[in-house]
C-alpha cells in the first residue's frame, strides 16, 4: 500500500491509514454460525473490517448533524458547515474540499450562520456543548468503547444513538449498536426473524453475537433484507426557511 499525505498532520495521517482501513480489527472469535444468513454473509465478505479513525471530534460533528433528520438534510448541513467554517484541504485536493473545523471555530459560528446551514436549535446546542469539552472526549490508547460512550453521554444533547455512532467510527467498536435509528431495527428484525421489530426486539435478536453486534449489523447492511415499503417516505425539513 502506498500513501501520500499533505499538511501539518501528514505524518500522523499516513501512519493511521491501516487503522482506518480496519487493520486492527479482529474477527477470530466471531460466532458467525449462530444464524445461517449471518454465516453466509460472513463467508461471502471476508474483506469486511471495522475501521477506526482514532479521532472523536471528527466523528462527532457529522454524527450530531445526523440526529433525527433524513440523510439528505444531514449531508446538506454538513456541506454548508464545511463551506462556512472549514479550511481548504492541503495538497493537490479537489477544488472546494474542506477539512473539519476545529472546536474553537465551531464555537465562533453565530446563530444566524447556523440557521443558514439548516441546523435546528437542538443540534446547534449539542454541537456547542461538545465543542466546549472536545479535548476531554478525544480517544487515547487505553479508552475502550464503553468508556467512550459513557463520556459522550455525559454531554447534553448526546444520547445513545450518537454515542454509538461515534464509537463505531472513532474506535471501530464491534459491539456498539445504533439504538434509536429509524431504519436499523427493521433491517435486523426482517433479516433475522422475518418481521418488523422495535429497538428492544432488535437487541434481543442480536444478543447471540454480544461483543460483535455491530459487526452483524454491518453484514446485514451488505446482504440483509428490509420490509416492503408501503408508506410515504419521511420528507426532509429545510430549517433555513423556518
Amino acid at each position: 500500500m502506498r500513501v501520500a499525505a499533505w499538511g501539518p498532520g501528514a505524518a500522523e495521517a499516513g501512519a493511521s491509514v491501516p487503522r482506518w482501513l480496519g487493520a486492527a480489527d479482529r474477527t477470530g472469535d466471531f460466532p458467525a454460525d449462530r444464524h445461517p444468513l449471518v454465516a453466509r454473509l460472513h463467508r461471502g465478505n471476508p474483506w469486511l473490517r471495522l475501521g477506526s479513525t482514532g479521532r472523536t471530534w471528527d466523528a462527532l460533528v457529522p454524527a450530531v448533524l445526523e440526529q433525527k433528520v433524513t440523510g439528505i438534510e444531514a449531508h446538506r448541513s454538513w456541506r454548508e458547515l464545511l463551506r462556512l467554517a472549514g479550511e481548504p484541504a492541503p495538497g493537490p485536493a479537489p477544488a472546494g474540499m474542506r477539512v473539519v473545523p476545529d472546536p474553537a471555530r465551531v464555537l465562533a459560528v453565530t446563530d444566524w450562520e447556523w440557521h443558514r446551514c439548516g441546523l435546528d436549535g437542538a443540534r446547534r446546542r449539542a454541537l456547542r456543548a461538545v465543542a466546549t469539552v472536545a479535548p476531554r472526549l478525544e480517544v487515547d490508547g487505553h479508552l475502550d468503547c464503553a468508556e467512550l460512550r459513557r463520556r459522550l453521554r455525559s454531554v447534553p444533547g448526546i444520547g445513545v444513538w450518537t454515542a454509538a455512532e461515534v464509537a463505531q467510527r472513532a474506535v471501530g467498536c464491534p459491539d456498539s449498536v445504533s439504538v434509536g435509528d429509524y431504519h436499523l431495527k427493521n433491517l435486523v428484525g426482517w433479516s433475522l426473524a422475518g418481521r418488523k421489530t422495535d429497538d428492544a426486539g432488535m437487541l434481543e435478536l442480536l444478543e447471540p453475537w454480544r461483543g460483535h453486534r455491530q459487526r452483524v449489523v454491518r453484514l446485514l447492511e451488505i446482504g440483509g433484507s428490509r420490509p416492503p415499503k408501503r408508506g410515504p417516505r419521511m420528507a426532509p425539513t429545510d430549517y433555513r426557511g423556518i
